[in-house]
């Protein structure tokens, strides 16, 4: 998942500060390679802070995957990709939002859970399985409108189902968020939405649209 984000923590608590500045920090410099000192940083509080609310850098992994999954909950629950009374064209909609939602900020666009979850996942499994409950969770959200989508149009799935396709989609997009790091180029990321978009179509019979960019 991704959504637009701040480049310096809100104001707020030093607890919510820290996940915000985690939020962004992590993204830019990985995991790994963000030390706690940076962190305190660019939150604007002290080390005793840090440790007061974290017993450990990989306490607040865990517990920023939670925000992330709380935040990017509700920014996904105010999206306009559900405003279409079809349930394909919410699903296609959906699409769309993600790939308006690209900048050229490529830390910013792209997922801290993903992030996370590809460089711990086998050294924090805690903070593993965190960013895996938020990605998959996510991918949930979308199972209703295709299941509508499926049942609206008299589509017989063949090999597969709204769950596998719903992590199809996460699928292609943690891969073209990685593209885009790769080639640092934002426009892979979008390429791959578009290939999304073109997909879905054909699995329901409905003509292909032009992207710019895809």
């Amino acid at each position: 998942m991704s959504r637009p984000t701040k480049h310096t923590p809100e104001r707020g608590d030093a607890r919510t500060r820290l996940l915000e500045a985690a939020r962004d920090v992590v993204r830019t410099k990985g995991f790994a390679a963000t030390t706690v000192d940076d962190l305190c940083k660019a939150a604007g509080v002290t080390k005793g802070a840090f440790f007061h609310h974290f017993k450990s850098k990989d306490a607040l992994g865990v517990a920023v995957a939670d925000f992330w999954a709380e935040t990017t909950s509700a920014f996904f629950e105010e999206a306009p990709y559900h405003t279409p009374s079809d349930s394909l064209e919410r699903v296609l909609a959906y699409i769309e939002f993600r790939r308006a939602i690209i900048t050229d900020d490529i830390p910013e666009f792209t997922c801290l859970v993903g992030t996370m979850a590809q460089e711990v996942h086998s050294t924090a499994p805690e903070i593993r399985d965190a960013a895996g409950a938020s990605i998959f969770g996510h991918a949930e959200t979308l199972e209703a409108d295709i299941a509508a989508a499926v049942d609206a149009r008299g589509i017989d799935p063949v090999g597969w189902t709204p769950k596998s396709l719903a992590r199809h989609f996460q699928t292609v997009i943690q891969g073209g968020f990685v593209l885009a790091k790769a080639g640092n180029d934002p426009d892979l990321a979008r390429e791959a939405l578009a290939h999304l978009d073109r997909y879905v179509r054909y699995l329901f019979g409905v003509p292909a649209v032009t992207h710019s960019g895809g």
